[in-house]
């Protein structure tokens, strides 16, 4: 990890690196975290790891480990499945008020279109991070466009946990392509101002991945 210049907003810049370095493993289930050596490979004092230590703690992200202590956290399948059930609620109705509201909001569209466009272009090369950026800023895009804020600040507690379940699938070669070929058709539907078709789709792609997910975490488990 690269060490963080000061700035007001330390605590969420230090929380930030924590989260990123979770989620794509360089911190991986079952790590024991110490204060001291993450100070010292952000450029930080012990302050405001200790503050971002907490606000992970709390989300669940991190677990207490001995006396004063964390570790990472392992995910469960049978929560991962239940939190994409969820979503896939939210995300059909998403996607079911982003195509009625389609002609509404020519900036909604155009962020969704700008969204479709970074995926199309992410490869086998890119970057795991990169990917799950592209995964999020496109469901993100469909929430502004829905008009319905509540949708975001519903999922938005959820988004650490399913950024972790993302790299556990996006890491397949495979899965990658299907997954964006899915979102180029939920796209396609509300676009079309298919309220019905989308919500379908979107719905769907949110139990699919899912599924997905929890066979992953499964086997591993399995074979760990």
């Amino acid at each position: 990890m690269i060490p963080l210049d000061l700035s007001p907003n330390l605590i969420h810049q230090v929380y930030g690196r924590i989260l990123d370095a979770i989620v794509d493993r360089s911190l991986p289930p079952g790590h024991r975290i110490r204060q001291i050596e993450l100070a010292e490979r952000l450029g930080v004092s012990r302050q405001p790891v200790s503050h971002a230590l907490h606000l992970l703690h709390r989300q669940g992200l991190i677990a207490e480990s001995g006396r004063k202590g964390f570790q990472v956290t392992r995910l469960d399948p049978l929560r991962i499945r239940q939190l994409y059930q969820v979503r896939g609620a939210l995300d059909g109705l998403s996607a079911r008020l982003a195509a009625l509201r389609l002609k509404l909001d020519a900036s909604g569209r155009a962020e969704l279109e700008r969204a479709l466009q970074v995926g199309r272009d992410a490869d086998d090369t890119t970057p795991l991070a990169t990917l799950i950026g592209c995964d999020v800023d496109f469901h993100r895009a469909i929430y502004h466009l829905s008009g319905n804020p509540v949708i975001e600040e519903t999922i938005g507690a959820q988004w650490p946990h399913m950024r972790r379940s993302m790299a556990t699938v996006l890491a397949e070669l495979d899965y990658r392509a299907s997954a964006w070929a899915e979102h180029e058709a939920i796209a396609a539907l509300i676009l079309a101002g298919d309220a019905d078709g989308a919500e379908a789709a979107a719905r769907q792609h949110a139990i699919t991945a899912g599924e997905f997910t929890e066979q992953r975490l499964s086997a591993s488990s399995q074979a760990a």
